[in-house]
């Protein structure tokens, strides 16, 4: 690898706590297993915090921002000039992650990763273009090989000042028309899965829409030579070759910030298909990353599921999403706020004095 960016160290969840925390779990005043998924949260935070009394502090949303330029094949419903224009509305405080963010009590950050239109400075915005835009990967690859290292970097640092300043949950979020092209070769790359497979209607596009951009993509596949392959026969340069070739610059930076934030021991609400296919990357070059990671939804966009399997994730929620921008993300942290809850406040049988059974249904 380029000395720009070195793969972060990320160790595997330290299991030590595991039977201490499951015995605090279990001598709650409720059956064994009653709380399902809350359950298995808090043991995971706790895992990941190396504490029985895990915690939520500073939670951050980080939207990356950037512009496409498959997108010039007509690969999406929506023009390019739509990138910027939400970017906007974010800075602003209109956009649904702004809304869900206030819901949910979690502070929003928008980088400019690679936007087309220069974006002035604005309260809010993290100014990190490293483009105007990528290239048209129906043609050539749509970053350099050192753009791609560049963005990784970017990605880890916007993380790494926020661990600084005490986050330990964070969620990653996404905005640039024609991304889901970007994400579906991604896809297709990683996972060992065919184009169509992993192709979906994006921002609505309708039946003709959608055969056209699985046909753009299978050529842009065929043209790079690049057929369905899978990251464990991949080297780190090998994969930062795929992601320079078919990725996005706010792709690329949410793949450095997964990295940054798993060996910063952060719990990761990971979003929908296109920061999922981020995590693809990062997953690839640092596997034990996923053990950091709440999937916090099963997007309405063909192929996530698939993509879900592949990690052997459960989604939180199913609510057929398929926005981005981290909507599906931050919706998903009032339910980690809730498993702690259960776990730091909630009374044991002992502290009751209520009667337990054993497994054995006897009164103890």
């Amino acid at each position: 690898m380029n000395a720009s960016f070195a793969v972060p160290v990320v160790e595997p969840l330290d299991q030590t706590l595991r039977t201490e925390l499951q015995h605090r779990i279990d001598t709650k005043t409720k059956p064994p297993g009653s709380l399902g998924r809350l359950e298995t949260l808090a043991r995971q935070m706790g895992l990941i915090q190396q504490s029985l009394q895990p915690t939520i502090e500073r939670p951050v949303m980080i939207v990356f921002a950037a512009d496409h330029g498959i997108a010039h094949e007509d690969v999406s419903s929506y023009p390019q000039a739509v990138t910027a224009q939400m970017v906007a509305n974010f800075l602003s405080g209109g956009a649904a992650i702004n809304v869900l963010s206030r819901v949910s009590g979690v502070t929003l950050e928008v980088v400019n990763a690679g936007v087309v239109v220069p974006l002035p400075a604005a309260a809010g915005l993290i100014n990190i273009p490293l483009g105007a835009g990528t290239r048209n990967f129906a043609h050539e690859r749509a970053m350099t090989h050192a753009q791609a290292l560049a963005a990784l970097e970017a990605g880890a640092a916007c993380v790494r000042r926020h661990a600084a300043l005490g986050t330990n949950v964070i969620g990653l979020g996404e905005m640039g028309i024609a991304n889901t092209s970007s994400a579906a070769c991604l896809m297709s790359c990683l996972c060992g899965v065919p184009i169509e497979e992993c192709v979906g209607r994006g921002t609505g596009l309708d039946n003709a829409g959608l055969a056209k951009k699985c046909n753009v993509l299978a050529a842009a596949l065929a043209h790079h030579d690049v057929g369905a392959s899978r990251p464990d026969t991949m080297d780190a340069m090998e994969i930062v070759d795929v992601l320079a070739t078919f990725g996005g610059f706010e792709i690329a930076m949410m793949a450095g910030a997964y990295l940054a934030a798993a060996q910063a021991r952060m719990t990761i609400l990971v979003d929908g298909f296109i920061a999922g296919a981020a995590l693809l990357v990062a997953d690839a070059l640092a596997p034990a990353v996923r053990e950091y990671c709440v999937f916090a939804h099963a997007s309405n966009e063909a192929g996530h599921r698939r993509m879900l399997d592949y990690f052997g994730a459960q989604p939180l929620l199913t609510l057929d999403l398929r926005l981005g921008e981290g909507t599906g993300a931050v919706l998903a942290l009032p339910l980690l706020r809730a498993a702690l809850a259960i776990l730091n406040e909630m009374a044991s049988f002992e502290s009751a004095g209520i009667a337990e059974r054993d497994v054995q249904g006897d009164v103890r």
